[in-house]
């Protein structure tokens, strides 16, 4: 498709790639250069010098008045008739441009090439080389190999962008920019067949392709063309033409989770602060895109070669590196999984430690909060860069996970209303159970963290409350893992006061914990005497309610399924090993009955402590004089005494009386 790719410039009427002219103003063999100074090879002496830079050219005004607009008003417009020196330091693309077009004045053959043409053609735009002084100027023979043979070519579009890195702001005013990018859009997102294929890059795993299958062999005989065979071509290019050029690709309508691959590609080249583990992620992708666009796909395999043997990067300083993280999040495709929650964490990181403007990182935020549920615990460790005293950065954590939450009731309550009713309920319960996932796996990946930061003596109580309190209850089945972030955090803060304790365990439910949490629960001593109780009642009720289902089970007896609330919730909540067979639990529920008659008998115990102080108490404190509110319940008292002993004779004349009626239990406050 693209034949250009391998063709010279012949057949063009440039001379195969040589730009000449045939009107001679002066004979001459050539340049000459001495040093840092070139001459003309001629009989003729110079009466004209150009200095630019460090290079001074010796020359005849003759050859330059003829085809330069700007020498001409220089030099018929200057006060000084024998102006015979003058300085273009400003002229775009320095002594090697001015020199290509100084050759052209005189006649000698200029060899167009990739790399010369934007500097010749902003250098020609510079001197005024129009066809008003004379038909086929230089201003219109580089516009003529700009648009014919440069835009027809990848390799050769690729390499005119490079080089219009030092040719701001006329490479844009004169649109070689927008052109060239224009170009490499429509061949990114055009079909590649056809394309000459080469083989280079690193060494990819599996065996390579020798040299003389891969040479002039079409993709479409030998293999299928990766549709990320782009990448590292696009990759060379400085972070504003690489974005002009993802802008003009969207526009063409690529997939979005291709554009969010070669942003990834892009940031792991480019960006130093990236982690060895991302960037060996992206290039040891698969050679087809991933569907959620998590990583880039690219092997080092096959690909275009652009600019021969490229080195890697040289290091960017970091204001650099803050222009390349503020560009690349602001042309990060909208959808959702175009690129990866690791990769936005990274991102997030860098962002942070550079400061990044503010605005930028609110937005990458809200885009981590979209596919919160994708995150790892080691992209969540983002260390605090502000004055906070915490080894980790935790609001920042916070403030993701409000993002999660909003948008997720966001996606909720967007569900379509007009549908007809089966299929809106359909789509609700899907929608539902798709958030119920996302948010269990939130709350694990929450909980590990907590575990991790926990470890740290300067995160205080409230901080750690809060971001275990964010989530709701419901997207926690079990809270074995915050009973070990709780665990871990009171091993880290001995000092805690006992009020500070129960605060703490507060946001764990004793009812959601395993049978080993609970174990592990009743012999830890940092833990409140209260929780403790907690836990064990709760796991008696669990264990009772298990052997009712159980005995139930085995007697057949159906009557009885009423007493049972929900089957599958209290399946749910039996501990696996008593599933497995109440055999090997039976020494376990031993010992948690003989643990919590033990608390009993304590709470009763000292129950009975304050209730004979509080009988000491008031005989003490009893006043001189009884009020009649305290003459009242004497007399109630009195009245009380003679009932019971008319009931004792009474029951002294029926034997059996004791054996029929029951003493009234005394009920003690609950244990809760």
């Amino acid at each position: 498709m693209w034949e250009s790719e391998s063709e010279s410039v012949g057949g063009r009427d440039y001379g195969n790639g040589v730009l000449t002219t045939s009107k001679h103003g002066l004979k001459t063999d050539g340049f000459e250069q001495r040093g840092q100074s070139w001459f003309v090879a001629t009989d003729i002496p110079s009466d004209f010098l150009v200095q630019i830079g460090d290079v001074s050219f010796h020359l005849h005004k003759y050859p330059l008045l003829s085809r330069s607009g700007k020498m001409n008003r220089v030099i018929y417009e200057s006060r000084d008739a024998e102006l015979s020196k003058i300085s273009l330091d400003d002229l775009p693309g320095g002594p090697e441009a001015f020199e290509l077009a100084a050759k052209f004045c005189y006649g000698i053959a200029v060899d167009l090439t990739a790399t010369n043409i934007s500097g010749l053609r902003c250098a020609a735009e510079y001197l005024e080389m129009t066809e008003d002084l004379e038909e086929g100027n230089l201003i219109f023979k580089t516009e003529a190999f700009l648009s014919y043979v440069v835009l027809s070519s990848w390799r050769d579009s690729i390499l005119v962008l490079k080089s219009c890195q030092k040719l701001s702001p006329w490479a844009e005013n004169l649109q070689i920019v927008r052109r060239c990018s224009e170009s490499i859009a429509w061949k990114a997102c055009a079909n590649p067949k056809g394309i000459r294929w080469q083989y280079t890059g690193r060494p990819p795993k599996i065996s390579s392709p020798k040299w003389s299958e891969m040479k002039d062999s079409s993709p479409n005989r030998n293999q299928q063309v990766p549709p990320d065979w782009w990448f590292e071509d696009v990759s060379i290019l400085r972070i504003d033409h690489f974005v002009r050029v993802i802008t003009a690709i969207k526009v063409k309508g690529m997939r979005f989770e291709l554009i969010g691959a070669s942003i990834m590609h892009y940031a792991a080249k480019w960006l130093p602060g990236f982690t060895k583990e991302g960037a060996a992620t992206l290039d040891e992708g698969s050679n087809s895109s991933n569907s959620n666009g998590s990583g880039s796909s690219w092997k080092g395999g096959l690909h275009m070669i652009v600019a021969g043997n490229k080195d890697d990067p040289q290091p960017v300083q970091a204001k650099d590196q803050r222009m390349i993280i503020e560009s690349l999040i602001s042309i990060i495709p909208p959808q959702k999984d175009s690129v990866s929650c690791s990769f936005l964490l990274r991102l997030l990181r860098m962002a942070n430690m550079l400061k990044v403007a503010p605005a930028l990182v609110t937005e990458l935020e809200k885009r981590v909060g979209m596919q919160f549920e994708q995150a790892t615990l080691a992209d969540l460790l983002i260390p605090s860069y502000t004055t906070s005293d915490t080894l980790h950065d935790i609001d920042l954590v916070q403030r993701l996970l409000e993002h999660f939450l909003i948008q997720e009731q966001m996606e909720f309550s967007s569900s379509p209303s007009r549908q007809p009713y089966s299929e809106k309920h359909m789509y609700d319960a899907a929608q539902r159970g798709n958030n119920s996932n996302a948010k269990m796996r939130v709350a694990r990946l929450v909980d590990s963290y907590l575990t991790e930061v926990s470890r740290d003596r300067n995160l205080s109580l409230t901080k750690f409350q809060v971001l275990a309190e964010a989530l709701p209850e419901s997207a926690r089945t079990c809270d074995d893992g915050l009973y070990r972030a709780i665990d871990s955090y009171l091993k880290a803060h001995p000092t805690l006061s006992e009020h500070e304790r129960k605060r703490l365990c507060r946001v764990m439910d004793c009812q959601k914990l395993s049978i080993d949490a609970c174990m592990h629960a009743a012999q830890n001593e940092r833990l409140p005497l209260r929780i403790v109780v907690q836990v064990l009642f709760s796991e008696q009720v669990k264990i009772s309610n298990a052997i009712a289902n159980t005995s139930l089970k085995e007697a057949g007896e159906s009557q009885y399924q009423p007493m049972v609330s929900n089957r599958k919730t209290l399946l749910e909540g039996t501990p696996q090993s008593f599933q497995e067979g109440w055999a090997a639990a039976k020494k376990d529920i031993n010992t948690l009955k003989f643990e919590l008659e033990t608390v009993k008998a304590k709470y009763l115990e000292l129950q009975n402590d304050m209730e004979s102080m509080q009988r000491q108490f008031d005989k003490v404190a009893k006043p001189k004089q009884a009020s009649a509110w305290t003459s009242g319940w004497k007399k109630l008292s009195k009245m009380t005494k003679m009932t019971n002993l008319e009931n004792h004779d009474i029951g002294s004349q029926m034997p059996n009386a004791e054996q029929t009626r029951k003493t009234p239990r005394r009920w003690r406050n609950s244990i809760s």
